[in-house]
């Protein structure tokens, strides 16, 4: 992988990066901190024709992908995301992995993230007091109440998830979307930084970006941006005013 742009003055454009270096370059600040990581074709599209991400991810793609979920404490995804996704329970290659945090305004979870964890990574279901009571009973009787988290009355306060989150000892925040769940981060003020990768590809037609939803205007800046066979990844951080 090359390194095209990055803070740090000891880093050179157009070095080699070795996986040390570049988990290094892709290691956040010690304090709390909620990234959020997509893909986008260059035509703006942030899935395939199925209608999944996978068909616009790439190799150089998959390598970031995994490397911010072994530096994260819990991945926070959109239940729809983990419905079109197929999202199970997440694994480790040391047999480690960060719980799943499936936010679902209905408090409804697909039927595979209620069966026993056989090993896997943890389930969370984040929702409102307002969510159907038999959904949350379900996911209560299947992962245990401190599995719930009611996070707001009537919609899901997504500042309450996040203190509840590092306060529950997670403070890595990795979100993988989808858009919905993005634009409402953003909106709410949750958001520290964006992992955007560019698949060397366009794809036409019709396709959601990577944020939907009300408007938001939300300045970033760039903080590191490397490539590797025409896959151009980058993180930028959210500019506080």
């Amino acid at each position: 992988m090359r390194l095209l742009l990055a803070e740090s003055a000891d880093q050179h454009p157009g070095a080699e990066l070795d996986e040390a270096a570049l988990t290094a370059l892709y290691a956040g600040p010690l304090g709390p901190w909620l990234r959020v990581n997509f893909v986008s074709t260059l035509d703006g599209a942030a899935n395939g024709r199925d209608g999944r991400t996978g068909t616009i991810n790439t190799e150089a793609d998959g390598v970031v992908f995994h490397l911010l979920r072994r530096l994260s404490d819990v991945v926070v995804v959109g239940a729809g995301t983990v419905r079109v996704e197929g999202y199970g329970r997440l694994t480790g290659g040391d047999g480690a992995a960060p719980p799943l945090a499936v936010v679902s305004s209905s408090g409804r979870l697909p039927d595979h993230l209620l069966r026993p964890a056989d090993g896997r990574g943890d389930v969370l279901l984040v929702t409102h007091a307002g969510a159907a009571p038999e959904a949350v009973a379900a996911a209560r009787n299947a992962l245990g109440a401190d599995a719930v988290i009611l996070a707001g009355e009537h919609t899901v306060d997504l500042g309450h998830l996040r203190d509840e989150l590092v306060a529950r000892g997670l403070p890595r925040m990795l979100s993988e979307g989808g858009p919905t769940l993005f634009g409402a981060l953003l909106a709410q003020g949750c958001v520290d930084e964006l992992d955007l990768t560019w698949a060397p590809a366009v794809v036409g037609g019709a396709h959601p970006r990577i944020v939907t939803g009300g408007e938001v205007e939300v300045p970033l800046e760039p903080m590191l941006l490397v490539e590797e066979g025409g896959t151009v990844m980058g993180r930028w951080r959210v500019v506080r005013s």
